[in-house]
């Protein structure tokens, strides 16, 4: 089976111009991600460690919302609008939609350092409202319904963004008198975020695994993937209740087994020869570490912050950067191979996961200088990202 990716690979031709940036939505998109994630990271961390007078990011839910929905939804926005229009077979925004778009971005990032809260929940909510509807008209033109999920997700995930923001704003009236639960707008966030790469890994993991490792014989079994993606949604529900106890964790535990299965299906310990291959599989491995330790932080065994990161920094900083790499070369017409600046980014990358998750585990008074640590190497794996990819993506190839 041939790989979808290819399917998307754009035809260079000598009459079109050789600015290429606003043609795709992976283009811009992961140009806006790695740009994001190599500023904001190092930015928090120096605030959190009072090298600034003043704080510049409001508190620690400002940087979970930023990573989320600035560096996370903007990689999930360049991708869906890419496989959007190979799903479909219509176009999704480009041009002047696509700017403006981005524009609506880049403003949602400013306003997290100002102190108009009204005006960042408008642009926050407007952001994946507006890619949903992108990419809900190129879905439905091509009447490809297997994949309107997709536009729910974006709405859903304008909604956390809005419960976030009332919850700062300390709309604590509406949340008693309306039942709802405006703090936990972010856990809802990071969650579909979650449901959206479980998804896509369950699609196009294997069959990368098979193409990219001669033999290989990476496998779905349908009642497997029920049970992971199922397993998720549970994850949820128990987010969106706040359930910490002893039945919460036996259910994440259950759910860290069912995804211990389906990641050994796909027959990891073959890939290590292939980076383009690895980098996919072992980001799927913290997805193992964050259920466990989300098992145990559930019986307050250990402190969450460690599940949190497996999670964030590791399974998503991983999928999200093995998918940057893999579709920007496959869709610029480049080969899908790993130079030696993609093997130091996937290290790096790897690394400042294994730093913020192990290392407050085994030395709590040491949370500072991990914070610091992996902040380098996090920022350093998306300067190699700009540095190789920026011509890739900003020009077409010659």
């Amino acid at each position: 089976m041939a790989e979808v990716i290819v399917n998307l690979t754009e035809s260079p031709s000598s009459a079109r111009p050789a600015w290429a940036l606003w043609e795709l939505g992976f283009r811009p998109f992961y140009l806006l991600a790695a740009l994001w994630a190599a500023l904001f990271i190092p930015l928090w961390v120096l605030q959190l460690s009072a090298v600034f007078n003043e704080a510049l990011i409001r508190n620690t839910s400002w940087h979970a919302h930023e990573m989320i929905f600035g560096y996370a939804l903007a990689v999930i926005i360049g991708f869906l609008f890419t496989a959007g229009r190979n799903w479909s077979g219509h176009p999704t925004p480009s041009g002047r939609s696509l700017q403006f778009l981005a524009l609506l971005w880049l403003l949602a990032r400013m306003a997290a350092f100002s102190p108009w809260v009204w005006l960042s929940l408008l642009l926050n909510l407007s952001v994946p409202w507006v890619a949903a509807w992108g990419l809900w008209r190129s879905l439905y033109a091509g009447h490809n319904r297997r994949n309107y999920f997709f536009v729910a997700l974006l709405i859903f995930m304008g909604l956390a963004s809005a419960c976030f923001h009332f919850s700062q704003m300390g709309w604590q009236a509406l949340q008693f008198e309306m039942g709802l639960h405006l703090d936990r707008g972010v856990s809802l966030a990071l969650d579909i975020v979650l449901l959206i790469v479980a998804i896509m890994m369950g699609r196009v993991v294997p069959m990368f695994s098979n193409n990219g490792i001669p033999g290989l014989q990476a496998a779905r079994k349908p009642i497997i993937e029920k049970l992971a993606i199922g397993s998720i949604l549970g994850l949820m529900v128990i987010d969106s209740l706040a359930i910490q106890n002893g039945y919460a964790a036996t259910f994440v535990g259950i759910a860290c087994i069912v995804h211990g299965w389906r990641w050994f299906l796909w027959q990891p310990w073959k890939t290590w020869r292939n980076p383009m291959v690895w980098v996919l599989q072992g980001a799927y491995f913290w997805l193992l570490i964050f259920l466990a330790l989300k098992a145990f932080a559930a019986t307050g065994t250990i402190p969450s912050g460690p599940a949190t990161h497996a999670l964030t920094v590791g399974l998503i900083g991983m999928v999200t950067l093995g998918m940057m790499t893999r579709t920007s070369l496959g869709h610029t017409g480049n080969p899908i191979h790993a130079t030696w600046i993609e093997q130091t980014a996937f290290s790096a990358l790897f690394l400042a996961a294994s730093i913020r998750v192990f290392m407050p585990l085994a030395w709590p008074s040491l949370l500072i200088e991990s914070a610091l640590l992996s902040a380098l190497m996090w920022s350093a794996a998306f300067a190699l990202y700009l540095w190789r990819y920026t011509p890739l993506l900003v020009l077409h190839k010659r």
